[in-house]
């Protein structure tokens, strides 16, 4: 019911002629290109390639031709990887926070405890020479549930402790410190890198892609859905090679923040962060193939914040980071051909 019931809910939003005149709409501002036109186009794409509106939308299929809309990775493809490489009844080592930290603690790099049957006594332990944590929730995404708790908002340990185990978290952290070329940029969040593996056909682990993620805004996380800008890697040079775009498809040169240049600015340990991701995905086989991870850099070395089970598929295939519109799908193709 898990398929069926995803198909269904993505034939509901394609019919609902609401939205799909809206869309049109923007679609028709974006491009200048005729409305009834766009109309049958975007549903074309639809019924050939599994294409939501905002793939339409979002990766320029406007100004594309057939072979090269081919080659890109859309909404029901994505869905169609994910389950042909990730087997939904053990996603909870990536899902639930607690689960994952007990699997991958050997590449998390930072303090990270269990609230579960947590002591009073550990937890004085454990803020005893921070002035502040970060407190999570088992389950969660896009930043959501997370709190950054100051020591001196509480007038005691026992108020503080009372707080964290009030039932709204599920781990406490310790406060990561940046790497100073990436706090530089943005530092008011800890910036990461968006590392997308994927375990072959043949058991080797392959990088797809790698972006930067910054936050903005004044935020304190670096999640696109609360204001941040992703930037594409250049794993060769590990150096920024695109412009930065939102959630919203607004693209930045520079940091909206800071001011700072993005284009060809030099990322630390970028490729330190690729193989840490790339031996975790290796624990994660053959369960789960197809993993989105979340990287953090300091001064003294790489670690995990996350994974996601069901990682993006838009951020490596938008117009300004595939001038050639050429999208994922042949590299798919040829690292997982056993899951077309």
């Amino acid at each position: 019911m898990g398929k069926l019931g995803y198909y269904f809910r993505v034939a509901k939003s394609a019919l609902n002629p609401g939205k799909f005149t809206k869309m049109v709409k923007r679609v028709h501002e974006r491009s200048g290109k005729n409305s009834f036109v766009l109309f049958f186009d975007m549903i074309w794409c639809g019924l050939r390639y599994g294409a939501g509106w905002n793939d339409y939308l979002i990766f320029g299929w406007y100004d594309m031709n057939a072979a090269q809309r081919a080659t890109y990775v859309t909404r029901v493809g994505n869905k169609k990887l994910i389950t042909a490489l990730n087997d939904q009844t053990k996603t909870d080592v990536i899902d639930n926070k607690g689960e994952f930290r007990k699997k991958f603690e050997k590449y998390l790099g930072r303090q990270v405890l269990d609230l579960k049957d947590l002591s009073r006594e550990a937890f004085a332990e454990f803020v005893a020479d921070k002035d502040a944590i970060i407190a999570k929730p088992y389950i969660g995404e896009s930043g959501k549930g997370i709190e950054k708790l100051k020591k001196a908002d509480f007038d005691s340990v026992d108020s503080f402790y009372g707080y964290v185990m009030s039932g709204k978290f599920g781990l406490i952290e310790q406060i990561i410190v940046q790497h100073p070329d990436l706090a530089r940029m943005y530092p008011n969040a800890v910036n990461t890198y968006r590392i997308v593996t994927v375990v072959g056909d043949d058991g080797e682990v392959y990088c797809a892609y790698a972006t930067a993620k910054f936050g903005a805004g004044g935020k304190f996380v670096d999640n696109m859905e609360n204001g941040g800008i992703c930037c594409p890697i250049d794993r060769e040079t590990g150096k920024i090679c695109g412009c930065a775009h939102t959630s919203a498809l607004k693209n930045y040169d520079c940091h909206p923040d800071t001011g700072i240049p993005l284009m060809g600015y030099q990322l630390p340990k970028v490729d330190e962060a690729v193989e840490i991701c790339r031996a975790a995905a290796r624990e994660a086989a053959p369960d789960i193939r197809f993993i989105g991870w979340d990287a953090f850099v300091t001064e003294d070395g790489v670690g995990i914040i996350e994974g996601n089970d069901y990682p993006g598929y838009d951020f490596w295939q938008l117009p300004e980071h595939t001038p050639d519109k050429i999208g994922l799908l042949p590299f798919f193709k040829k690292i997982v051909p056993s899951a077309f």
